[in-house]
């Protein structure tokens, strides 16, 4: 092989592709550039139409006669900054990684903007990873890994690539920025989080699942349907169920998520504990008008002044008047009708598990439906959820948890990734319930804490989850192999 660069490009409009081929052309380090399903001047057209699926990928590599392949996944122009592929090949060399990926410039709404991307660890295994669209990958690494690429995929081809390329070395990332697209998608955070769990997504997400699942099995992460017992009659509780509410200045939202607890109709005794941290606004007033009318209603203040979400509720859970079930309800949030905490405690006891995951239906401030609506989160299946739950963002709510095991794992205190770290760290060893009608109404509005994140911002909240996954991954593996060794 020779140190020249064989490149992929995505379908997209002529005018884009002959801009783009050129761009690479103009570098000296390009070989031949192939499109997919597309005729284009000064390149040839790949027999698949799609770099998504795993046929383009063994496709990709039976066309490479170079060192490196360079996939650009966008479909719109591409602009290389001075030297960019000459500093991808040296920083792939230096390193021998499977894969490069840098930081890169997007132009959007007129403007250009920088857009750092982060490092890739052990437990970045959800399918929506941000490497930016220009990928440069070693044939050699990919030859070896080309076997676990399924070519039936339809969706899932590039994922399944670049797990299959962990197998054989790094995934090295370049903190610098090194090109520039088009970004065409201009919506806020909190209108994009929520796309993987799209009901028209849906064979996609089946499909990414498997890609997923696959890997564990490869690299030993994978756990079967094997689950500890849960002894609900281990330890005596006088509650038999508490809904926590952590909450800082929400003097718009508490009294709807307050009323929608009180309102409960349940077979058993319940109470709301609201772990009020030090607001400001109007909040506590609010909540202790409610607490001298209904004694079920349990109001704490911390004594420290350190607690995000997360110790919020390790303080609510350590709490003697906190019932055998906990049964999160966001200050934002409400439950669906007054039958929720019922079915919540019901599926403890007939499904045998320590934590329970419900449906909930997307809002806005007044209550009215918004899409993508009723999020299920289906692919969280008794089988295999926790293994598919190391690719998602979030388990879906209403969360409860059996209060024993709970106390037993301490939710991080940190105000983003509490609850998922929590479901990961349960799920190793008991099984999760489900409840698949809605039975909460998850409030989206102005206030809520991903609304519109810049991409630091949300560069640290996918930094701090892989790091939860890397954790999980970690035991889960260790925990195979005393297994076998036992």
């Amino acid at each position: 092989m020779n140190r020249n660069i064989t490149c992929f490009l995505a379908e997209g409009a002529n005018a884009d592709l002959q801009a783009t081929i050129k761009e690479l052309k103009q570098t000296g380090m390009v070989d031949t550039v192939f499109v997919a399903g597309t005729e284009v001047a000064d390149a040839k057209k790949m027999n698949c139409d799609s770099l998504q699926k795993g046929e383009a990928i063994h496709e990709m590599l039976e066309k490479t006669t170079t060192d490196y392949l360079l996939v650009y996944t966008k479909s719109t122009t591409l602009k290389l900054a001075q030297f960019a592929l000459k500093r991808i090949c040296q920083v792939a060399e230096a390193t021998d990684a499977a894969m490069v990926y840098s930081n890169y410039y997007e132009e959007k709404n007129g403007e250009l903007l920088s857009h750092p991307v982060i490092d890739y660890q052990q437990g970045s295994l959800r399918d929506d990873f941000n490497f930016g669209s220009l990928l440069l990958i070693n044939t050699n690494a990919l030859k070896a890994a080309i076997a676990q690429i399924d070519t039936n995929l339809s969706f899932g081809g590039l994922y399944a690539m670049r797990l299959a390329l962990t197998t054989q070395g790094s995934l090295e990332r370049i903190p610098e920025f090194l090109y520039t697209e088009k970004e065409l998608d201009t919506r806020k955070s909190g209108e994009k989080i929520f796309d993987y769990v799209d009901p028209r997504n849906r064979a996609v997400q089946v499909e990414m699942e498997k890609v997923c699942t696959s890997h564990l099995m490869r690299i030993g992460g994978y756990l079967k349907p094997e689950f500890g017992k849960v002894e609900f009659d281990k330890v005596p509780f006088d509650i038999e169920a508490s809904v926590v509410i952590p909450v800082r200045n929400r003097v718009k939202t508490i009294e709807d998520a307050i009323k929608s607890v009180l309102k409960q109709q349940t077979s058993f005794n319940f109470n709301l504990i609201i772990v009020d941290n030090h607001s400001t606004d109007g909040t506590s007033e609010l909540i202790a008008t409610y607490g001298k009318k209904d004694d079920r209603l349990i109001h704490v203040i911390p004594e420290r002044n350190d607690l995000g979400i997360g110790g919020c509720w390790n303080e609510a859970v350590h709490h003697k008047m906190c019932g055998k079930f906990a049964i999160q309800l966001d200050s934002d949030d409400l439950y669906a009708d007054e039958t929720t905490v019922q079915q919540v405690v019901d599926a403890f006891y007939e499904q045998e598990c320590a934590m329970v995951v419900g449906t909930y239906q997307m809002v806005n401030f007044d209550l009215e439906e918004i899409p993508p609506g009723i999020i299920d989160h289906r692919e969280w299946t008794p089988e295999n959820g926790r293994n598919n739950a190391l690719r998602i963002n979030g388990l879906g709510a209403p969360r409860a948890f059996y209060t024993p095991v709970l106390r037993e794992h301490p939710l991080p205190n940190v105000n983003y990734g509490e609850d998922y770290a929590l479901g990961l760290a349960i799920s190793r060893n008991y099984q999760i319930g489900r409840i698949y009608n809605p039975v909460y109404l998850c409030r989206r509005w102005e206030d809520n804490s991903d609304a519109s994140l810049d991409v630091n911002k949300m560069n640290g909240h996918n930094q701090y989850k892989d790091w939860i996954r890397t954790v999980e991954l970690k035991a889960r593996i260790a925990l195979n192999e005393k297994k076998l060794n036992a």
